[in-house]
């Protein structure tokens, strides 16, 4: 693991101490060195620190530094003045808002002088020099949109490198200070403009409309429609023109007029104030997840903003909803508020909103999404149920948001934690402060929202794999596609070092790891494989045991590299039976169930005894069974009787040691896609892809989506010649990719779940 080189402060107060460098100068001191000190004293009142400009150490008090992380550092030292720089560090909100920006989201900017805000999108994060060690200043490089093209200085270029690609005069180079986020959503990045589906489609001969011309807004009566130069135009009369004289016409483009009242009591979108009292809505904010009684019943979205509009008293909520009941893309009167799809956007009273009802079982009230430190503290929420998934996790819009090759990571933790709980010890674990982050951003950004919400925004999984790249481990994380088991290794034993899921015992010595690769030899005689056969195969190749019951199991199948598969299908074994594959314990007589005192490794392939299972024998058995001329000369190994068991006879049947098995990864041309065994039915089986679809092309935005596939068990309960002679192209819905392309599968033991 590449531990942060250095610990960086910003002097928080002016102290004779500090000689020449006031409040707001940077430092730092190597790591090492600061563990030294550490270690001679465990509060030191000083501290050696460089100051960013030096290379000299100023002993500076303790209390009048404030440790930041070397993200915060960076991002400060984009900033000219020491004072400018303590102003923003201090404000807090700007600088944690901007930790979570990245590359292609749409923002706002304030041009130099700072009386303009001119809208663009994110192309690069980062240095523009190195005039300053170890921590150059990050930068925002934006391409400006629409009507701001051509207010910028650059064509992505700076001292003569370009760092992004855009027309000229369309790039600028910002602090953090100067941008925003237009909205904190990534599902609609590229969505800058009003699209042509507004609010007007419903406006017919007679009705009344409102128009906004910026200053005012006024009530007209349409009256025709007509075209000019592709725009279409409303010829309405005036209840009172801009002069306050009554009557005469005005051509009113449809761009910016509104139906009158059509954002809160339209033909299906009426309304209805809600009986809430008003401590109910002191707890609803942006990003609060809400539901709302329309005319046709109840709709649910997030709250994307909070305000006053033109025209209205009452505090206002714009509502990005679930579904396509709503009247625009985040404007209000030609005005933009939020940025979401056309159709999705919904203005109406605060007060007729009122906390989603379906996720009022869990802990927390709503979720505050994208906030790495809320002012609420979100609990832990318990997995989805069978009986909810259909509810909570079926649909489009779905699962985990796909975005720039993140599929390998979208597919494991949707495996890992949206029905189970097997690994949510990684979620509370104690950890080192510097991962801390990483383990927020997994439990609150990611987990916590698949769960209640049944989603999780592309955005959040981004974050996660940007702060994997800080921390050293690669950096492609960002953009390029790598294994599960890949991602799993990082975050379980590098950075939240859990314990080791799988303890393996072989010649007498026990072997850690966190998942098994699966190894068969060049003789086995398997066709139509079940993964209780080959985990017994690789075993028994390997001359390996288990010392004891994993809680969690994590297998690969056996292929080389995500294309070449050694077998056509492989068939689940929804449960792993590896009582014969623990080292300790008792075991049974494969033949007539008593205690088993020996083991036969060399009967295991016999034909005669089948292809599943070791072949442990008690004695008597074992005696019979090696007289057979075949069978002289095979060798038994004795087997450790626990203590207690010695010289007793077994009078019942021993217990099984069993796993579940839960979710499958699967991968086919470099996309990994899962399936999850959600309840005890054969049936009980979803299908999740995090790019099932996509809007938009280059600047647009992934799809996921998770459906029901009951035609797995349909296959399940075929005998397998039935199976094996079933063409893989004719397979029903999504179950070829089951049995054809399974990469790795998931068991537990359900004893040691965390909610069971």
């Amino acid at each position: 693991m590449a531990l942060q080189e250095n610990l960086y402060f910003i002097i928080t107060k002016k102290s004779d101490f500090h000689g020449s460098f006031r409040p707001g100068r940077l430092c730092y001191i190597p790591q090492l060195r600061y563990a030294s000190i550490l270690r001679r004293t465990a509060c030191p009142s000083k501290l050696p620190v460089i100051c960013i400009g030096s290379s000299l150490d100023d002993n500076i008090e303790v209390h009048d530094i404030e440790e930041v992380s070397e993200h915060e550092a960076n991002l400060l030292q984009a900033l000219d003045e020491d004072s400018e720089r303590l102003k923003w560090f201090e404000e807090k909100v700007t600088l944690r808002e901007a930790l979570e920006l990245i590359v292609n989201t749409p923002v706002t900017v304030t041009n130099k002088q700072g009386n303009e805000k001119l809208r663009g999108i994110i192309r690069y994060i980062g240095k523009l020099s190195e005039i300053f060690r170890p921590i150059p200043g990050v930068f925002f490089g934006i391409e400006l949109q629409g009507p701001d093209k051509g207010k910028g200085q650059t064509d992505g270029t700076y001292a003569r490198k370009s760092l992004f690609s855009c027309k000229k005069n369309c790039g600028i180079f910002v602090p953090f200070t100067r941008v925003r986020p237009t909205v904190p959503s990534s599902l609609s990045p590229s969505v800058l403009q009003p699209t042509p589906q507004t609010q007007t489609d419903h406006l017919a001969l007679g009705d009344r409309m409102s128009f906004s011309d910026y200053d005012s807004v006024s009530q007209r009566m349409g009256m025709d429609l007509a075209e000019k130069v592709g725009h279409q135009y409303r010829r309405s009369s005036t209840d009172t023109d801009k002069d306050g004289r009554k009557g005469g016409e005005i051509e009113v483009p449809l761009s910016i007029g509104f139906k009158e009242e059509e954002q809160n009591a339209g033909p299906y979108c009426k309304e209805i104030d809600s009986p809430l009292t008003d401590t109910h809505h002191m707890d609803l904010s942006v990003n609060s997840l809400v539901e709302v009684t329309l005319a046709t019943g109840n709709a649910y979205g997030i709250i994307r903003w909070i305000g006053k509009v033109p025209g209205r008293e009452e505090t206002m909520a714009g509502l990005e909803l679930e579904d396509n009941k709503g009247v625009s893309d985040g404007t209000f009167k030609n005005e933009r508020f939020f940025i979401c799809p056309s159709g999705k956007a919904l203005f109406l009273k605060l007060l007729s909103c009122r906390p989603d009802s379906r996720f009022q079982t869990t802990s927390a009230k709503h979720f505050e999404w994208g906030r790495e430190h809320s002012a609420k503290k979100l609990e832990s929420v318990a997995p989805i149920s069978s009986e909810q998934v259909k509810q909570v996790l079926i649909g489009r819009m779905k699962g985990i948001q796909g975005h720039c090759n993140s599929c390998y990571m979208d597919a494991a933790l949707f495996s890992l934690f949206s029905c189970t709980s097997v690994l949510d010890s990684l979620l509370f674990k104690s950890t080192e402060s510097r991962d801390a982050p990483i383990q927020n951003t997994l439990l609150h950004d990611i987990v916590n929202p698949l769960r209640s919400k049944g989603f999780v925004e592309g955005r959040h999984i981004m974050k996660l794999r940007q702060q994997l790249q800080e921390h050293g481990y690669s950096n492609s994380f960002t953009t390029d596609e790598k294994d599960p088991e890949e991602f799993l290794t990082v975050i379980m034993h590098h950075i939240l070092t859990l314990d080791p899921l799988l303890k393996l015992s072989a010649g007498g010595k026990v072997q850690e790891s966190f998942y098994y690769q699966i190894f068969l030899d060049q003789n086995h005689s398997l066709i139509l494989p079940t993964v209780q056969q080959l985990i017994e195969h690789s075993f028994h190749n390997a001359g390996l045991k288990l010392a004891e019951v994993p809680s969690c199991l994590i297998l690969q199948m056996p292929r080389f590299g995500k294309k070449f598969k050694m077998f056509e299908k492989i068939v689940p074994s929804l449960e792993l039976d590896i009582t014969d594959l623990l080292s300790e314990g008792p075991q049974q007589c494969m033949l007539c169930g008593q205690l088993a005192t020996e083991e036969c490794m060399d009967c295991f392939k016999e034909p005669v005894f089948g292809q599943t299972g070791f072949k442990l024998f008690c004695k008597t058995c074992s005696s019979q069974v090696h007289c057979h001329p075949q069978r002289r000369s095979h060798q038994t190994t004795a087997l450790e009787i626990p203590q207690g068991f010695q010289g007793h006879a077994v009078s019942h049947v021993l217990a099984r040691d069993k796993l579940e098995l839960f979710a499958v990864l699967c991968i086919e041309t470099s996309h990994y896609v899962s399936f999850l065994k959600h309840g005890p039915n054969n049936q009980d089986w979803i299908f999740f892809d995090s790019m099932a679809d996509r809007q938009g092309e280059k600047d647009g935005f992934n799809i996921p989506q998770v459906q029901a596939c009951p035609e797995v068990g349909v296959y399940l309960e075929m005998s397998p010649v039935e199976l094996a002679n079933q063409v893989p192209r004719d397979m029903k819905g999504v179950a070829k990719r089951l049995f054809c392309d399974a990469y790795m599968y998931l068991y537990q033991s359900t004893s040691m779940c965390l909610y069971r």
